[in-house]
């Protein structure tokens, strides 16, 4: 009988959840869910400076908005420091571990050593090997590991292959601090471990973490967990994604009204693949998921390719759905409070109504909440400069000669207003545009906007013609 498959994503919280971090959370969720596995969520907050509560809630948030969900509660690793001290205590007692009393002036003399040297910096093992009667009297040691010092050290991974490490390279690294709290390296093992952690999937950058990790599961006679480390992600032009490339927070791009599905496509398609899918729904990408399909190279991220999958998911998403993906992202938005505030009952119904034609121009919520500003304008309406001049140029004849044609129309729906404006400039030998362009700058107050007859029919007649009125001639 297989084991189940455990992942886990294991943030730490000195800032926000970053897009780097929320592809990993992705990929080990999808894994999981592939599996019908588990996946836990371990905040490790040993850096005690530099752990925050605003930090932690800022990821289970964009982890929630994210739509990954994990199993069980959320883990602090630093709540595990005495289970961490357990096992540090046993690394000891074999043999794997131990007591180093350097002090700080003679760990920078090696420093200063390795560099005039041109060497690695390491440490030298002063204490390795040297009997507990040489202790100086006062001095809090710290613990380190006992690390093999030949031979090498292999991790079999998902993504990288094969990847061997010299074990001459890796010193002793500490794994207990002289004030007895444990470090990194030594936590993640006993953590994964006791959570029963099967399958690690994180960042190439923990790569030399694995090798250390590894060799700290041998001295505990653990099995190690499967490992893929995954590629970083860059910039359009290649280099280290930084915040001119993207490297925000997931708030961020909540905040630009993106998609949670749509961010969720476009961060599973950096660094894995299924085929030629570009665009694929979340449930698809649990059934295809598998960590031989992420690449080893660095993936590019692109806001433009990230912008247009959004506008496909708005294009195509139902209106009642995008409606209510608006609702949610307002008090996220810039300005969208006050909007919510002018929503009653009757600006609802139209704003729903809305969504057709809204959607078809729009590529981030953003745009959609823009898009809608007519809705909400109040008479008489400010114009854009396009539009002044579109009134300018004639537009205010033309809304006076259309002001009768609009109010014999009986039904007052697009089709049957289009209709009519159609046949009326037909009659006149006009073009469309002649009498579309002053509707939709009346209207709107600009010179785009959705379809101009959609526009009409959610304003209404009453509203609708108070506001060509207002403009015409």
């Amino acid at each position: 009988m297989s084991v189940p498959v455990v992942t886990r994503f294991a943030p730490s919280p000195t800032g926000y959840l970053h897009i780097g971090g929320a592809r990993t959370a992705l990929f080990n969720w999808a894994f999981s869910r592939h599996n019908d596995g588990k996946m836990l969520l371990r905040i490790e907050d040993t850096d005690r400076e530099r752990s925050t509560q605003a930090a932690i809630a800022a990821i289970l948030d964009g982890m929630t908005w994210l739509g990954l969900t994990w199993d069980g509660d959320a883990v602090s690793q630093h709540s595990r420091a005495a289970r961490h001290r357990e096992v540090a205590g046993q690394l000891l007692a074999s043999g794997h571990a131990y007591h180093c009393y350097c002090s700080p002036q003679e760990l920078d003399a090696m420093r200063a050593r390795a560099e005039a040297e041109k060497r690695p910096i390491r440490y030298d093992g002063t204490w390795r090997d040297r009997p507990p009667s040489d202790a100086p009297a006062g001095v809090k040691p710290v613990i380190r590991f006992k690390s093999p010092q030949e031979g090498e050290t292999i991790i079999n991974d998902n993504a990288q292959g094969r990847v061997v490490f010299a074990n001459k390279d890796l010193d002793d690294l500490i794994i207990l601090r002289s004030d007895g709290n444990p470090t990194y390296n030594l936590s993640v093992v006993v953590d994964d471990r006791d959570m029963g952690v099967t399958h690690i999937v994180r960042g190439v950058d923990h790569l030399t973490n694995a090798a250390r990790q590894t060799q700290i599961y041998a001295a505990m006679d653990w099995p190690v967990p499967d490992m893929t480390h995954v590629p970083l992600i860059h910039g359009p032009d290649g280099a280290k994604l930084s915040k001119r490339h993207g490297a925000l927070g997931v708030e961020a791009y909540r905040a630009m009204g993106y998609l949670p599905a749509a961010l969720r496509n476009y961060l599973a398609r950096l660094g894995w693949s299924h085929g030629d899918d570009e665009i694929f729904t979340t449930e698809q990408l649990v059934k295809w998921f598998e960590l031989s399909s992420i690449g080893k190279s660095p993936a590019r991220f692109d806001f433009a390719k990230l912008q247009n999958l959004n506008g496909h998911y708005i294009r195509n998403m139902g209106d009642d759905d995008l409606f209510q993906e608006l609702m949610s992202f307002l008090p996220h938005a810039e300005g969208g409070p006050a909007l919510l505030a002018k929503l009653d009952d009757a600006k609802r119904e139209q704003l729903k109504m809305a969504m057709a034609g809204l959607k078809e121009r729009a590529k981030t919520l953003v745009e959609l909440k823009n898009g809608a500003a007519f809705l909400f304008a109040a008479r008489p309406l400010t114009m854009d400069d396009k539009a002044k001049q579109v009134m300018a140029d004639g537009g205010k004849a033309a809304l006076a000669e259309l002001i009768p044609v609009l109010t014999a129309c009986a039904d007052w729906n697009a089709p049957s207003l289009e209709a009519a404006v159609k046949a009326y400039a037909e009659a006149q030998a006009l073009k469309l545009g002649k009498l579309a362009q002053p509707l939709r700058a009346s209207l709107t107050g600009s010179s785009t906007s959705p379809p101009i007859f959609d526009v009409l029919a959610v304003l209404g007649r009453e509203e609708s013609m108070a506001r060509i009125s207002d403009m015409a001639v």
